[in-house]
């Protein structure tokens, strides 16, 4: 069986933003893949926020494993409002973060979500993500938790991934 990857959208921001929302993701693919590019980090230890569907509820729960070549952390999140993912990045040093959702159109099952994300200085973080809900994912909100801003080209890239 062959994977294929298509690319749904790009946004690169032109302009600060501290929000960037994800919209009208069609239900045709088996998973999707979110590629972030952080042009630079707005705070140090700072944390992307991701909600599913303008969900606000209590229903995300993650596990988080990190480290930044000097120290090494382990964290749990249950029953939060969102998902907190860690770009344990030093101020002014851009990530990358790579984000798997799987069988999100699925209307049957909870959605769970992959993250690998790390910077050119010296940290990375790995973690794994539960939406507890049925509802097949239309669209994702991005922020972060220092409520800054996204820096001018910060790009965000959705694809769908299609099992042939």
């Amino acid at each position: 069986m062959t994977t294929t990857y298509e690319k749904i959208q790009t946004t690169t921001l032109g302009s600060v933003s501290s929000s960037v929302d994800i919209t009208s993701i069609p239900g045709t693919y088996t998973d999707l893949k979110v590629i972030l590019y952080s042009a630079t980090g707005a705070a140090s230890n700072d944390e992307v926020l991701i909600r599913i569907n303008g969900d606000t509820g209590s229903n995300y729960s993650m596990t988080v494993l990190g480290g930044n070549g000097s120290t090494v952390q382990s964290s749990r999140r249950s029953n939060v409002l969102q998902w907190h993912i860690d770009n344990n990045s030093p101020s002014n040093i851009g990530g990358v973060f790579i984000m798997e959702f799987m069988n999100y159109s699925n209307t049957t099952t909870y959605k769970t979500m992959l993250n690998r994300s790390g910077n050119a200085s010296n940290a990375l973080a790995a973690s794994t993500n539960l939406w507890r809900s049925t509802a097949a994912i239309t669209s994702l909100n991005f922020r972060l938790a220092s409520n800054l801003q996204y820096q001018v080209g910060t790009t965000f890239t959705l694809y769908g991934i299609k099992a042939e």
